[in-house]
């Protein structure tokens, strides 16, 4: 981990402690920065998503009866 020396809004930090649960100025830094890696992932996958759906990957999941074929009897709970 790298020490680094910067100077920090303290009402931003202060908000960013509160909204992360953290106490120190150390780890409300750390969290934050692994939280907005985390959104930046989460984003990315979306958009991958949607690209998939607009490609037509996941037509056939549409369409009647495709869920009951994929699960077959195991997938209902009520057949024994």
């Amino acid at each position: 981990m790298a020490k680094t020396l910067i100077d920090i809004d303290e009402e931003a930090l202060a908000l960013a402690a509160e909204a992360l649960g953290t106490k120190t100025k150390k780890d409300t830094v750390n969290a934050a920065l692994t939280e907005i890696g985390a959104r930046l992932r989460r984003e990315r996958a979306l958009a991958r998503l949607t690209r998939l759906d607009e490609e037509g990957a996941f037509d056939k999941g549409r369409e009647p009866g495709f869920k009951e074929e994929v699960r077959g009897p195991w997938g209902n709970p009520s057949v024994s």
